[in-house]
């Protein structure tokens, strides 16, 4: 079982957080996805937003520039099907168009609804465990050479709630992020004495179509946006977050700050 770390409580992302980093997120056109690359963008940092649909991922940069945010790179990857080959390739385009690389946030995820594991199809399970699990595994392995050249990076892994994804039905996603879990635990051992940190984050129920699907009886628009679970995302991926490294940062008890962490302020508010 990983730590259970907090977000301090007097912490709020500035426009400068990330500034001079670039950081990589996958699923990036997803709930958590999107709202995680708009985060990192108004927190300074140059974002390459990674999915298997290109058209998705253009959508994602027009509303982007729209908003005014900086213009993020678009890296198609489909991790349903992608070769380590791939991998590098990414690993290796990213060395030559910046340089560096200094954060990941693993939010891609497949999930095909609740159901029981004798009914349950074997694609569906092979898909969980490749995206959720086999995906991220392979691109941060690939990556590792230049996340570790980084002074101070961060790999952050989305979780669970791991009390209800242990239950009937939940198959193939639910082992998947139990061997997530397994998997931040191995890494950050491996890591703990360099530059790459390794984070976990839990985020409290959000509006999302993967809850949408796992909760249809629920009132989704009850529940918040991903916009708090994206700025506490942000504090992973700055160097303020060494304290967290290789535990999963829970944040199923901040819903009742999600009017203040769920935005980024100017940096005269930060201080």
């Amino acid at each position: 079982m990983l730590s259970v770390s907090r977000l301090p409580a007097d912490w709020l992302a500035a426009a400068d957080t990330l500034a001079d980093r670039v950081v990589l997120v996958t699923g990036a056109y997803g709930g958590l996805g999107s709202a995680v690359a708009r985060a990192a963008s108004q927190a300074g940092a140059t974002v390459v937003i990674s999915g298997k649909r290109k058209r998705q991922l253009e959508k994602l940069y027009d509303a982007m520039r729209e908003e005014g945010l900086a213009e993020p790179v678009i890296h198609p990857l489909d991790m349903e099907v992608a070769t380590p080959r791939e991998y590098e390739a990414l690993a290796d385009g990213l060395e030559r168009d910046f340089g560096r690389l200094d954060g990941i946030v693993h939010c891609a995820a497949s999930f095909a609804g609740l159901t029981p594991l004798s009914m349950h199809k074997p694609d569906d399970w092979l898909r969980a465990m490749h995206v959720n699990v086999n995906a991220p595994f392979a691109l941060t392995q690939a990556c590792m050479p230049l996340l570790t050249r980084a002074s101070d990076s961060a790999v952050v892994f989305v979780l669970d709630n791991p009390e209800l994804v242990q239950r009937a039905h939940w198959g193939g996603y639910g082992v998947s992020k139990a061997a997530l879990e397994r998997l931040v635990a191995i890494l950050h051992e491996e890591t703990d004495e360099s530059s790459l940190r390794v984070h976990a984050m839990l985020p409290a129920p959000m509006r999302t179509a993967l809850r949408r699907m796992a909760y249809f009886g629920e009132d989704i628009m009850q529940r918040p946006t991903p916009d708090a679970s994206a700025v506490a995302a942000v504090y992973l991926l700055s160097g303020q977050a060494q304290a967290a490294r290789g535990s999963v940062l829970d944040l199923r008890q901040e819903e009742s700050r999600q009017a203040v962490i769920g935005r980024i302020v100017p940096d005269q508010a930060a201080t």
